[in-house]
């Protein structure tokens, strides 16, 4: 995409990817975040007192405007979402290979097994279902562990 930046989040980045991050969720999981997602202020705060915390968090920008992000903390893929107006554009690969250029090794990441999109789009960007599980609560739903392991290297155990 023309006019691509990808770039290490900013105070300045914080209304725009929580915006982004909500419509994104709501629009994959309708259902699913009426019954059991957040308000808007919580996803803030979370987003502010968790995603912030635990991992280094990354910005597609396009002509200046956060478009999509990825929080990742050394190989775990924290949260990567692309804001629904931009999907199919190829951003949430770049994340990826921008994830792969700081992990070159190995890559994971959980998503909710409802989640059909994404599982399709993991699967197509090389990375392997290892494990289903439950996530954690509030939301104790059913998810699957991904993998990604660059050419001839081992799957370590996360």
């Amino acid at each position: 995409m023309k006019d691509l930046q990808i770039r290490a989040y900013t105070s300045g980045d914080f209304a725009a990817v929580t915006r982004l991050w909500r419509r994104a969720r709501e629009q994959a999981l309708p259902e699913f975040q009426r019954t059991k997602g957040h308000t808007f202020q919580e996803d803030q705060a979370y987003f502010r007192e968790v995603i912030l915390i635990d991992n280094d968090v990354w910005v597609v920008a396009v002509r200046g405007e956060a478009v999509a992000f990825m929080a990742i903390a050394g190989d775990f893929i924290d949260q990567l979402y692309v804001d629904p107006a931009y999907q199919r554009r190829g951003l949430g690969k770049a994340l990826l290979a921008h994830a792969r250029s700081l992990s070159p090794e190995h890559l994971w990441l959980y998503t909710l097994q409802i989640n059909t999109n994404a599982r399709i789009f993991y699967e197509k960007n090389g990375f392997r279902a290892v494990k289903l599980g439950l996530s954690p609560p509030p939301e104790s739903e059913p998810d699957i562990e991904y993998h990604w392991e660059a050419i001839g290297s081992d799957l370590r155990n996360s």
